[in-house]
């Protein structure tokens, strides 16, 4: 019930949107033509497994058999449509994109297999992110001010 009021009110679950992710005023987008891929918080996507224990665990690589906090990203917020995993030497965290077919996106997260012009965004399922596939589009993007 009380999801039905939030969505005939015109309020929107922080899951299913992009609203609250914005490009600053006053400033010009830079267009770049950037791979993009999809990721979900699965155990395939982010390299977790559970241990004997049942707790997820980094499943390979050198951190492996380490605690592996699963839906929360490298920059230390919870993952939610709209987060981007990039390499934070091109694109550092705070960065805001808009990519086509997706939304408006922040840079929040990084991933061991992304370098230079490679982006990864954030979906809900794996089955989305398997939809998603792998697109070179022209994505819009304000770097964060220094």
């Amino acid at each position: 019930m009380t999801a039905l009021a939030l969505i005939l009110s015109g309020g929107c679950l922080p899951w299913a949107s992009t609203s609250h992710i914005r490009p600053p005023r006053n400033r010009r987008p830079r267009i770049m033509l950037l791979e993009t891929t999809g990721y979900c918080p699965c155990g395939k996507c982010c390299n977790w497994r559970r241990n004997w224990y049942g707790r997820p665990v980094i499943a390979s690589g050198p951190m492996r058999g380490r605690p592996k906090r699963v839906g929360w990203t490298a920059s230390g917020t919870r993952a939610h449509r709209g987060t981007i995993a990039a390499d934070t030497s091109v694109f550092p965290y705070g960065t805001i994109m808009y990519v086509p077919g997706y939304g408006f996106g922040r840079v929040e997260d990084t991933g061991s297999a992304l370098k230079g012009n490679h982006i990864d965004l954030f979906f809900r399922h794996h089955s989305q992110a398997v939809k998603w596939g792998r697109r070179r589009l022209r994505v819009k993007v304000w770097p964060p001010r220094r």
